[in-house]
């Protein structure tokens, strides 16, 4: 299957782009058939020459069944070249199967600790009046904050 994708060139930390059509097989960077723009992701973004497309081999390449990558069609869309949608995925960010079974089995532990942590602490009827009279029969403190003397 042919693809019309993004081949990266440049330097470190300064990346260009070449517009190439390519075996989809082919590495990132290897071998491709014809390039057919470029993109320097570097100029501003309603720069002229931020993206440069030769419109009609690509009109060509896909009349020939080439199929244009995400961000490819994004520049093609932006000239009338081809349609683009931008994707839906309704799950993106959702937790698999695993991790939702394991949510459950974790919170079903943490559910288990804390019930025997209260069964341990739990006192015995006949004792906890007797601890709220205390607590009922001592006087109120009052905090005063005192204020810094002024120098």
């Amino acid at each position: 299957m042919l693809k019309i994708r993004l081949a990266r060139g440049g330097a470190k930390k300064r990346p260009y782009y070449s517009i190439v059509v390519a075996d989809s097989h082919a590495p990132r960077d290897g071998r491709f058939i014809e390039k057919v723009g470029a993109y320097n992701p570097l100029i501003a973004r309603g720069a002229a020459g931020r993206v440069t497309l030769n419109a009609e081999r690509i009109s060509n390449w896909l009349a020939k069944g080439a199929q244009p990558t995400d961000r490819v069609a994004r520049f093609l869309a932006a000239e009338g070249l081809a349609k683009w949608t931008p994707g839906s995925n309704p799950h993106k960010g959702e937790p698999h199967t695993k991790a939702k079974e394991r949510a459950v089995e974790k919170a079903e532990r943490e559910a288990a600790l804390a019930k025997a942590a209260a069964e341990a602490l739990e006192v015995p009827a006949d004792e906890a009046p007797a601890t709220e009279a205390v607590a009922e029969d001592a006087p109120a403190v009052e905090v005063i904050a005192e204020e810094p003397a002024a120098e």
